[in-house]
């Protein structure tokens, strides 16, 4: 074997001309060359150069009769790469069960301490995908929540390509299993994918694709969504999205590896699109940022860019044209966000605090630098900060760090939201204000494009320690002992702690035990009370143990605002009165006193709903204000297991 075999997997891109950064990383200069001594401890033949790990030590196979036997033990159980990547991914997957281990402990019964409304809402998307690979249902919109009006599920993130390959353990362990082990991989797999490309294409030092792979996995933007979008840190696919744009630049069949691009970007727009989009412009700004310092190499990379990405847009475009359709013109489609989402805009001081789910963090001194917890999409801590300013003014002389750094700072600028604030003292109106009137851009987060900063950092991370580990011999170990001494010191305030997790109520045994089928008919629906919505989301939950075999009024989803194709969107469905009603008594333990009109209206609504059965658990908190309230709306109701029941059908089932 000679030592490049063991960077096989980028032999593919042979053809691109390069096997860096394509477009960008052959700018760079190469490390400073090491005199071939072999006085010098520390030169390139040692076990910690990669290219000296791939190649095997050569060895007489008639060893003299006074050689040490413990030799050749020492040379069996040698460092190999493979080992060493091996040993680099399962670090990742115990880091991922430390941070999720308060979740492991009880999946059904956990859920994050302070925000609990999308875990709910992604074990119904994971309970669907169980009814999409079944029974064949349309794997685009249903009618299980929100009936009758349903939920387009395409403009929702029914994340399909997490969903169906978990449909397995969904079925024999439950949807909430599923959910925390999409969490466990998402982190684990994405600093994992990140390393790879990182070792493979791009630098040569295993520490550094392991601080890059590492930060890229585990970086507080990533920790907060850990506990609630398992879809927006399942980001293992785009590393190889990015660097199959950057081989088009230099590729000689530009139709083949379109094609490839082709195939990463349709699984990733069932995964996520908003990430996908977000990955897009990263790689737009930087291949630009590339070019206006050099504008010659445009004329080379040009033609088989333009030429593979044309392939891949015919590809991708005729895989995902009818699931785009269904998105932007089918039922219940909407066009832009709710109105406050735009403001979800990070604080300045947020890109110098640590995040709340680290070990530095603090949840209060955070509180008005973000949208709220789920959305800490900077906190990088002040000696991250100042590391990362550092490296890049050390390395300001490479095309790629300065194509990075002017990456990194446009999206950590456009994700400052409409207005720009410090410390929640709102100073000027950030350029959002205008780009958010831009199609496909009025349906982003902006907070969100600090996660784009959050992965050029990793990168930068990257080539840092990399050409630190170049260095000449004669400063080689004091270099590194200081930079492995940094990297401790910018990293260690935002190491990643467990997640805040509290007790949630189980599904009732009256669901669990399937006493609701002698009640509900195909075309019914069991009402939770109170009615699924944004804030209450554990009637979701109860549909998604029985893998959605019974359908239910309202939910957390988006929508338009008014119903209509077309409307901007807004969290929810139509309102509703009942609704509306059964929220306040459930959080202000008030029963109102109810007249005929209301009651009128109530059954209205019901019957549109097509109402089989109303159930109130016992634990439910103000159970019984609510209980009251309910039965001056349809009659008395009867205790079953331990939940209260109302029988509606005669109810539901007469015209008005």
């Amino acid at each position: 074997m000679t030592p490049a075999e063991p960077r096989a997997e980028s032999a593919p891109d042979a053809d691109a001309g390069s096997t860096g950064l394509a477009l960008a990383v052959d700018a760079a200069p190469a490390p400073p060359a090491v005199p071939d001594s072999p006085a010098v401890p520390d030169s390139p033949a040692v076990p910690d150069s990669p290219a000296a790990d791939a190649a095997p030590v050569q060895v007489d196979e008639t060893p003299a009769a006074d050689a040490p036997r413990p030799a050749a033990s020492v040379r069996r159980w040698r460092w190999t790469p493979r080992r060493r990547d091996l040993a680099v991914y399962g670090l990742f997957l115990l880091a991922a069960l430390w941070v999720t281990s308060g979740i492991w402990a009880d999946p059904a019964g956990r859920v994050a301490s302070l925000y609990s409304s999308d875990p709910a809402q992604v074990q119904f998307f994971l309970a669907h995908s169980v009814r999409v690979v079944l029974h064949g249902e349309f794997p685009f919109y249903t009618e299980q929540f929100n009936y009758p009006d349903g939920v387009n599920l395409m403009a929702n993130t029914a994340i399909l390509a997490l969903g169906i390959p978990m449909v397995p353990v969904t079925l024999l362990f439950g949807p909430a299993v599923s959910f925390v082990l999409l969490v466990t991989l998402g982190l684990a797999g994405t600093a994992a994918a990140w390393y790879r490309v990182l070792s493979r294409h791009v630098v040569r030092t295993p520490l550094a694709a392991a601080a890059g792979g590492w930060f890229c996995g585990f970086s507080p933007a990533m920790l907060s969504h850990a506990n609630w979008h398992p879809n927006i840190i399942s980001q293992f696919l785009l590393p190889f999205i990015v660097w199959r744009v950057l081989v088009l630049t230099r590729s000689r069949r530009p139709v083949r590896d379109g094609v490839l691009l082709a195939l990463l970007v349709t699984a990733q727009a069932f995964v996520n699109e908003e990430i996908l989009l977000f990955t897009a412009l990263a790689c737009g700004i930087f291949l630009l940022a590339v070019v206006v310092q050099e504008p010659a190499r445009w004329s080379a990379a040009w033609r088989p860019l333009a030429v593979g990405l044309a392939a891949c847009a015919v590809l991708a475009g005729a895989l995902l044209a009818y699931p785009l359709y269904v998105q932007f013109a089918g039922p219940m489609a909407y066009h832009g966000l709710s109105d406050t989402v735009p403001d979800y805009g990070n604080d300045i001081a947020a890109f110098f605090a640590p995040g709340s789910p680290t070990l530095g963090g603090n949840e209060r001194a955070n509180v008005n630098l973000a949208p709220n917890y789920s959305e800490e999409n900077a906190f990088f801590g002040w000696s991250l900060a100042l590391l990362t300013v550092g490296a890049v003014l050390w390395l300001r002389r490479e095309v790629v760090v300065r194509a990075l750094a002017a990456t990194g700072a446009f999206f950590a600028v456009l994700s400052l939201g409409e207005r720009v604030s410090w410390w929640d003292r709102e100073l000027v109106t950030g350029p959002w204000a205008v780009l958010v009137r831009l199609p496909l851009l009025d349906a982003v987060v902006p907070t969100r494009f600090g996660m784009i900063t959050s992965v050029v950092i990793g990168l930068l991370l990257a080539l840092a320690v990399e050409r630190v580990w170049s260095v000449r011999p004669a400063d080689r170990r004091t270099v590194r002992t200081l930079t492995v001494a940094g990297l401790v010191l910018a990293l260690l305030p935002i190491a990643p702690m467990p997640l805040r997790v509290v007790s949630r109520p189980p599904v009732p045994d009256f669901i669990t035990a399937d006493r609701w089928r002698a009640y509900v008919g195909p075309d019914q629906t069991v009402v939770p009370i109170p009615i699924p919505s944004m804030g209450n989301t554990y009637g979701m939950r109860w549909a998604a143990a029985t893998n959605l075999d019974f359908k239910i009024p309202g939910g957390y989803f988006l929508a338009p605002r008014n119903g209509n194709t077309g409307d901007p969107g807004r969290f929810g469905g139509r309102p509703s009165g009942v609704g509306q009603l059964l929220e306040e008594v459930a959080s202000t333990g008030r029963t109102p006193k109810l007249d005929d009109r209301q009651r009128r209206r109530s059954l209205d609504e019901l019957r549109h709903w097509r109402a089989a059965i109303l159930v109130l658990p016992e634990r439910q908190q103000n159970a019984e204000p609510l209980r009251r309230t309910v039965e001056q709306l349809v009659g008395p109701g009867r205790r079953e297991l331990d939940v209260w029941v109302w029988d509606v059908r005669t109810l539901t089932s007469r015209r008005p």
